[in-house]
């Protein structure tokens, strides 16, 4: 069974999508936490690097309604916006098995991401932020407890679940309970991603690549 993250994996977000993200994040913390422009960047930077979740960090400290950011922050056109690689679509329809959508993007977002890229007719759940809550309590992409619960629900073992993401942390999280990993590259700017862990069972710059690679992922 196989869970696909979405900005960075199935698309390339860094081109443009992240920075209209970013840029609506910060404008959002600069106007309701008060601070100036410089200080908002700060904020939202130390509570993504914190939480893997900027949300997080302002519902937990400033009591932000997590839907009203998640609205604001991700109200643009995608399709303005979006650049992926072509034969997505292809890709869905020929690769085994059952294919999930496990993101910290909102449902909304990704939802019309998905669409853009033409494989919702082949992913059989949408994971979102808004689904990611452990005990009543957002828990995002890295958390260990979310993934587990992520398995029980689609009643699945750890060791037959592959986890495609650009998030090596992600990645570590999933591979520490069982998952076998697959990191993608190709729409990262970070270097750091150049090593492959001992936590990735597969590293690939793209996910079209993933029929003729996945025989070598590691168990």
């Amino acid at each position: 069974m196989w869970f696909f993250d979405l900005d960075n994996t199935l698309h390339d977000a860094s081109h443009a999508i992240f920075r209209a993200i970013d840029s609506r994040m910060t404008a959002y913390v600069e106007r309701h936490l008060r601070v100036d422009r410089a200080e908002a960047d700060r904020i939202r930077r130390h509570y993504w690097l914190r939480y893997g979740a900027t949300m997080l960090g302002l519902v937990r400290h400033h009591g932000v309604d997590p839907h009203h950011f998640l609205h604001e922050t991700h109200d643009f056109e995608v399709l303005e916006l979006l650049r992926a690689e072509r034969g997505l679509g292809r890709l869905f329809a020929r690769l085994p098995g059952r294919k999930v959508l496990l993101t910290n993007a909102p449902a909304r977002y990704a939802g019309a991401v998905v669409r853009a890229l033409a494989i919702h007719r082949h992913l059989g759940a949408h994971y979102t932020i808004e689904s990611m809550q452990v005990h009543g309590s957002f828990r995002p992409k890295p958390s260990r407890s979310m993934l587990r619960r992520m398995l029980a629900r689609e009643r699945v073992q750890a060791g037959r679940a592959v986890l495609v993401e650009d998030s090596p942390v992600n990645l570590r999280a999933a591979r520490a309970i069982g998952f076998r990993t697959v990191l993608v590259t190709g729409h990262s700017r970070d270097r750091r991603l150049r090593c492959r862990p001992a936590y990735v069972g597969l590293r690939l710059r793209s996910v079209l690549e993933l029929p003729r690679a996945g025989a070598r992922l590691r168990r």
